[in-house]
């Protein structure tokens, strides 16, 4: 039996903050805790945040850019948050995102003496375009971002996709695929709970039901649900279409039904945060749809199959990894033709529909458990490579982090100048990003 390790699991985002990545800590964190030796949490402060966990949770000062991006930012350089740190005398460090986390996890590495294992959940690259503007300092902004991961004793991606998605920003290094699981026993909640779902969604019985969980973003593919299902509708077919999740596109996305004269077939539910719910959701539905080419994983591709819920995913996508076309999910090409074509082949066999849902359950089901066995596993390899290298040679060999701050700060200041000459009704991005900052 390997040793018990004191494991510090850094990420950008955690509770109150949905997403993927923030379920993915929260579960590392959990069974580390209950299984593994002891995990700590270090992540942004949150007004509202209620940290009644197991483990400790450690908030370091943020600035509230959420109108900008969907998340606060937070700032790693907290002498604080890092004495706190340094008292859980840490054997990992575990960090769940490449850029701030990474900073606060750089620094500790210092002290600590831990090494740095980074997980690649997310392509950072849309990201990057999407928040920042002019493409001089994109390209600044993912150099930055590379030089960061590459600083990383190991690094981990969760599919073979996301670590080509890697490779093409510029990463020289080698990767390892790990994949994550999901919290979601294998297996259908009763009957009741599903009926309670069709009160509450005023699903009336004999329609199709199909299901999007996730971020309420139109890069994860919901405009080619909504155009599809257009068509569906103008077929003279009858479903329901549930959307659980929130976020910054939301309000687009229901007018968008509006016009398509789809909105009396869509229930947008807004963000579910009871897992046994969420679960009933899942349960529920007749077939989910995830036609996203952003995500690296797809978790919920993996939640809605210990539910014995099929996907229709894109062919190539990342999340469509494993998936076998027509035995246990669909793949189509990325368009709304295709996309209506599949879900009229299914709603005419509904049984079929179950039965690959069912396959989707044996056959592409990995629990959490499994998932951070695999990790802790890894965990012990990362940890004797390292002492078996030379811990303090390789460490001041390798760790620029101070240079790698300087190029931060330089590109907040080129991304101050460029907006402040694109002015948004007179106050800059930056200045805005200035006046919100909140301990």
């Amino acid at each position: 039996m390997k040793k018990k390790l004191n494991v510090g699991l850094l990420n950008d985002s955690f509770p109150p903050v949905i997403d993927g990545v923030a379920n993915v800590t929260l579960n590392y964190a959990r069974i580390i805790e209950e299984k593994y030796g002891h995990a700590v949490v270090a992540t942004p402060y949150y007004p509202d945040a209620v940290d009644s966990y197991p483990f400790p949770v450690i908030r370091y000062r943020s600035v509230n850019t959420t109108k900008l991006v969907g998340y606060r930012a937070g700032y790693p350089f907290s002498a604080s948050a890092m004495e706190q740190l340094e008292r859980e005398h840490l054997d990992i460090i575990h960090s769940h995102c490449p850029i701030i986390s990474t900073f606060l996890a750089r620094t500790l590495r210092k002290t600590a003496e831990a090494p740095i294992v980074l997980t690649y959940h997310t392509k950072f690259d849309i990201d990057i375009a999407r928040d920042i503007r002019p493409e001089l300092l994109q390209k600044a902004a993912i150099r930055l971002l590379v030089k960061n991961i590459e600083a990383c004793d190991e690094v981990w991606v969760v599919s073979r996709g996301a670590g080509e998605n890697l490779k093409s920003l510029g990463y020289e290094g080698e990767y390892r695929v790990m994949e994550n699981g999901v919290d979601f026993p294998r297996g259908r909640v009763c009957a009741e709970a599903c009926q309670e779902i069709s009160r509450s969604c005023h699903i009336a019985g004999g329609k199709t039901v199909f299901l999007f969980v996730g971020r309420l973003m139109w890069y994860k593919g919901i405009r080619l649900i909504l155009d599809a299902l257009a068509r569906l509708k103008k077929q003279g077919l009858s479903f329901v279409m549930l959307f659980v999740g929130d976020g910054m596109d939301r309000r687009e996305m229901e007018e968008y039904a509006e016009q398509l004269g789809i909105w009396q077939d869509c229930v947008f539910t807004g963000a579910v945060h009871d897992r046994e719910k969420l679960r009933a959701y899942f349960c529920r539905a007749d077939l989910f749809l995830f036609p996203s080419t952003f995500d690296t994983n797809g978790i919920v591709v993996r939640e809605a199959a210990a539910c014995g819920l099929a996907s229709v995913l894109i062919r190539g996508s990342c999340a469509a990894e494993g998936v076998a076309d027509g035995r246990n999910g669909y793949l189509i090409d990325e368009d709304a033709a295709a996309l209506a074509a599949c879900l009229s082949s299914r709603m005419k066999d509904l049984p079929g529909t179950r039965q690959a849902g069912e396959r989707a359950m044996e056959e592409l089901y990995l629990s959490w458990d499994e998932s951070v066995r695999r990790a802790w596993e890894r965990y012990h390899v990362v940890l004797e490579r390292c002492r078996s290298d030379g811990w303090a040679e390789r460490e001041s060999g390798r760790d620029e982090v101070f240079e790698v701050i300087s190029d931060g700060i330089d590109l907040l200041n080129k991304i101050r100048r460029a907006n402040t000459e694109i002015k948004n009704k007179g106050v800059s991005l930056y200045d805005r990003f200035l006046e919100n900052r909140e301990r």
